[in-house]
């Protein structure tokens, strides 16, 4: 029994010694709590509630100005799933900018909504040739990235609930 005794005595000492000396150590002193406004309690207070939403990541850093593309560039662009391809004019502003299909007889309005470090992506509004009104063109979304002279062209929008994408690369036309 006596062993017994010292056994838990030393198993007491080994548990204690640390909290101990915890409590020995400096700590800063507790800052005030700020004021609170009582409250009832709610009728809901009893419930648990529910586990909290995860939190998005903060957005990363980006970059608002995005390449220079601001200009006039033009080219030949392909429509996946036809073989002919059409030019594009593209006139670019800080703000947004014009489109121009020549062989379609359409024209657009581009409104500027976004950049990342290397893209730019534009709303375009079909002015002249809308496809509801007679014409061939449908509204939709521009996105480009610039490589030196060229710059990469991404067109997508829907036709009669089909998804359609359009790609090019254009080059700079000179200022006249």
């Amino acid at each position: 029994m006596h062993a017994l005794r010292t056994w838990a005595a030393a198993l007491l000492a080994a548990v204690a010694a640390p909290i101990l000396s915890a409590g020995a150590q400096p700590f800063p002193p507790a800052q005030p709590l700020p004021p609170t406004t009582a409250r009832p309690p709610s009728p809901d207070a009893a419930r648990p509630s529910p586990p909290a939403e995860p939190r998005a990541p903060p957005p990363a850093a980006r970059s608002a100005a995005g390449p220079a593309v601001a200009g006039t560039w033009s080219g030949s662009v392909t429509q996946v799933g036809s073989q002919s391809k059409y030019s594009v004019v593209l006139t670019l502003t800080a703000a947004g900018g014009e489109t121009n299909y020549p062989e379609v007889n359409c024209t657009g309005k581009l409104t500027r909504i976004g950049a990342s470090r290397s893209y730019v992506f534009y709303v375009e509004v079909i002015t002249q040739g809308h496809r509801d009104k007679g014409g061939r063109c449908p509204d939709g979304t521009i996105t480009v990235g610039r490589a030196g002279d060229r710059l990469a062209w991404v067109w997508f929008g829907t036709v009669d609930d089909e998804l359609v994408v359009a790609y090019g690369t254009l080059t700079r036309t000179p200022a006249r």
